[in-house]
Order: structure tokens, then sequence, then C-alpha cells
């Protein structure tokens, strides 16, 4: 096989060899692997070449703390995973040989994505990419073949990490002014960076078919190319993270927070998800079923509306994720759905085989994209498994509207854990490891930010209390 670019796709059977060659071919000395944390966060390192193909071999160690902090480098205050009480061992890591790319403005160096190796007594384990991974060998089980498009918000700012830090994060500059949705005005005058961004995306296999301003001051959307399951979710990841490194690269920075200020709408990260049969057709199409709808889409509709609330803290994993979720802000408040309707948590896209889609509107910016895309696979499967119907469709308004029974999301992200912590769907789809470690994290979080003092409880309450 010649390794070139024009044949590396999301499903090339890539394997050592494959890589070895590629390697040889470019002169490569130094790689870079990154393992994504529970919060989404891709942790790595640079190895030498030597080191690596002998990791590509036999896997490598990891120090396990990745999965015993949160995003600021914090440690867990409880045993679970892995603790004081473990002594943070390492744990083995496989490389994924065929998640390769090239990265742009490091010419010679390639990037590989990792995951935790799989412990046949406790699968799928912690990992959000083998957490993926195991509800999609469960569709595939079925004859099912998923298929997702994750699009991301997020927000431009004339900052560095720097500026940012000595201004308290108040009173930042975004790169352009005011409310200009859909601006090719915008989009023209900074087309260098438009240009960046789409170009790397590009080297980096994750193409954009959609780049466009939104609604606020500095704030772009990009809906990426749907592709499998599981490459769509390596996709997500790489975005979020080598979106920041563009910006930064150039003085700017990018934040994929669910909303970073009051006074403007949240920052979506919408999940678009699909099924194929063996032979590559659409499961969820029947033109003769409603709104194209076949009786396997009403199935998997119907999970994903029941689940929601159980499987909120995956979806919307961080205390500003709650911020978002409010009336009037392009965000849902409970599960309910509607076709071709953006006012609901469910979007039911028809009109084509092709096009026969479902559109979850409830995960945020800030979401995991594994843990988001196996939330909303492994409800529509549960829906599927036991035959569960969706509610009545939302016509209109949906802020308007009485939410369905059962459908109301959880008010914080406490509620959510302690809601992911009961869920007897959850444990089947995705391993008690997983949830037990999930939902501790979760309810870390929520004590971090109990211990706190913020700027608004002391604006309301230093002097007049």
């Amino acid at each position: 096989m010649t390794v070139t670019p024009d044949n590396l796709s999301s499903n090339a059977d890539w394997g050592p060899a494959e890589i070895i060659e590629l390697l040889d071919s470019r002169s490569i000395t130094h790689v870079k692997i990154g393992l994504t944390d529970t919060d989404g966060v891709l942790r790595g390192k640079y190895m030498s070449r030597a080191k690596f193909l002998s990791s590509l071999e036999k896997g490598l160690g990891f120090c396990d703390v990745v999965f015993g902090w949160d995003s600021n480098d914090q440690l867990f205050d409880q045993p679970g995973y892995t603790g004081w009480h473990t002594g943070y061992p390492d744990a083995q890591v496989r490389i994924v040989p065929e998640t390769w790319r090239e990265i742009p403005d490091e010419p010679n160096t390639l990037f590989f994505l990792c995951e935790l190796a799989p412990d046949p007594a406790d699968a799928p384990s912690v990992c959000p990419r083998g957490v993926l991974k195991h509800v999609i060998q469960r569709a595939e089980a079925k004859g099912f073949h998923p298929y997702a498009a994750l699009e991301y918000e997020f927000f431009l700012f004339d900052e560095t990490p720097d500026s940012v830090r000595e201004k308290f994060y108040r009173n930042l500059k975004p790169i352009t002014p005011g409310y200009f949705g859909y601006s090719v005005l915008r989009s023209s005058v900074w087309s260098d960076f438009y240009h960046d961004l789409l170009a790397a995306c590009e080297t980096m296999r994750m193409p954009i078919e959609g780049l466009h301003t939104e609604t606020g001051p500095g704030v772009l959307e990009a809906a990426i190319t749907v592709d499998k399951a599981l490459e769509a979710a390596d996709r997500g990841t790489l975005f979020k993270t080598f979106t920041k490194v563009i910006a930064q690269k150039r003085d700017m920075m990018a934040t994929f927070m669910a909303r970073w200020s009051p006074d403007y709408p949240g920052q979506s990260g919408h999940v678009h998800v699909s099924l194929q049969d063996d032979q590559g057709n659409s499961v969820f199409y029947d033109p003769n079923g409603e709104h194209g709808m076949s009786q396997t889409m009403r199935h998997f509709l119907g999970g994903v509306q029941a689940l929601l609330p159980e499987f909120l803290a995956m979806i919307a994993p961080t205390l500003n994720s709650y911020t978002r979720l409010v009336p009037g802000f392009w965000a849902p408040t409970n599960a309910n759905w509607g076709v071709e309707n953006r006012t609901t948590a469910l979007r039911v896209i028809g009109g084509s085989p092709k096009s026969q889609r479902i559109e979850s509107r409830v995960p945020a910016a800030d979401a995991n994209p594994y843990l988001a895309l196996a939330a909303t696979l492994g409800a529509g499967l549960w829906g599927i498994e036991h035959e569960l119907e969706p509610s009545d469709r939302i016509i209109g308004n949906a802020y308007d509207a009485p939410a369905p029974e059962g459908s109301t999301f959880p008010a914080t992200l406490w509620e959510s854990a302690q809601n992911l912590r009961g869920s007897e769907a959850a444990r089947s789809l995705f391993g008690d490891a997983f949830v037990d470690h999930f939902a501790q994290s979760r309810e870390w979080e929520e004590r971090e930010f109990r211990r706190h003092t913020t700027d608004w409880e002391l604006a309301r309450y230093f002097e007049i209390i």
C-alpha cells in the first residue's frame, strides 16, 4: 500500500507497516500523541520515532492522573478510578494508527490520537473514546452503522492567554463588534483567518462544510463534514483544540465555553446523527412515514427524548453549561422535539435518504465530543431496543409549549450527576465504571464552584447585606 494523502480516509485499514512507511517517506524523527481526558481536553506529548514505533506495537504507559484531575489539573478529592489510594500509576494506552494527521505549521511532525487500552473485565472503562466505541459496537451488533456530524460555535477575541488573565477575564475585546450573523462583510475583512482555519481543517482531515459569523460580537459557527461516528468525534476533539492553536498563534483567543457573557446567546455544539444498514441505506428514512420517518427513527427519537434528562451531565458537563439552557437564547429547556424546529431540543430533519437525521440541539460547545455523541447514540439505541415512542411534536415556539411529561431538564450540574448515577440505561450502555467515575467528576466540579466567591456575589452582597 503506497501511503499518500489521497488514500487516507476515516475507514482506512492502517497498521504499523503503513505507519513505518509513512515515517520513512517523510524522514520524520518525532511525532505528537494526544489522549482525551474526562473533560474532553487533549493531553499529550512529543515522542521520538524509536519510542513511538515501540509503543505502536506494544502500547505505552501514560500517567492515569489525566483521569483523576479536572480541567485545571486539580486532583479529585474522593477515591475513584485513580487517586492517592492507587499512587497514580501508568495506565496502558493504545496509539490508534488510522487517526494520524499532519499538523499545520509543524512540518514533518505527525499527530496520533490515543485511547486507554480496553480492559475485558471492565469495558468500556473511563476513557471517553472507549465509551463511544462501546456504544458503536452495540449499534453494529444490531446491524446499524452510526454516522454523525458536529457543529460548533465559538467566540474569537483580540486577546492573549496573558491579557485575559491580567483582565481577570473581564472587559475582553471580541475581534468584531456588534451583532452580524451570516456576514459577508465580516468574513471578507477577516478572510485571512477564515482561510487559515479552513486550510488547517483540510490538512487535519476534519473538513469544514460551512463557516460563518453567528449572532454576537466575534462569534463564528463551523459545521464539520459528516462521517462515521467515531471519526466524527475525533474531528470534533481535534477541531476544538487546533482552532485554539490557530487563533493563539495569530494573537487571538477562541473560547468554547457554553456561555461566556450574560449579554449574548450561548455557544452550541449540536450533534447530528443517523443510522445506515449493512448495505449503506438509511435506516431512518421511510418515504411512506410521517415526515419521512421510519419506525426505527421514531424509536431512536423516543429514546433520546426519554433519556436526555438522565444523560444531561454528559452533554452539559460544566457549571457554565446550565447558564445556556434558558428560554429565548436558542437553547432548549426540556426534552421536546419538532420537525425543522430550532426551538426544540431535538430537530427532525428530513427530505431524502441522504438528509434524514436527528439534530440534538442540547449539547453546548463545552461538551466532550465523544461523550456528547455517546449519550445521543446510546439513548437512541435504548429507544430502539425498548421500542420507545416520542411524545407529540412541538409546532411553533417550544418555549411557549408545556413540557412533555418527564422531560424537564435538571437545573444544576449536581442534579444532573445524580440523575446519571441512578440511570439504569446509562449503566447498561456505558458501564458502571464510567458512570461512577463521570458522576463523581461532575460532583467535584460543583463542589469546587461552591468553594469560591463570585464577582456577582461580591457586587450584590458586599455593601448591602
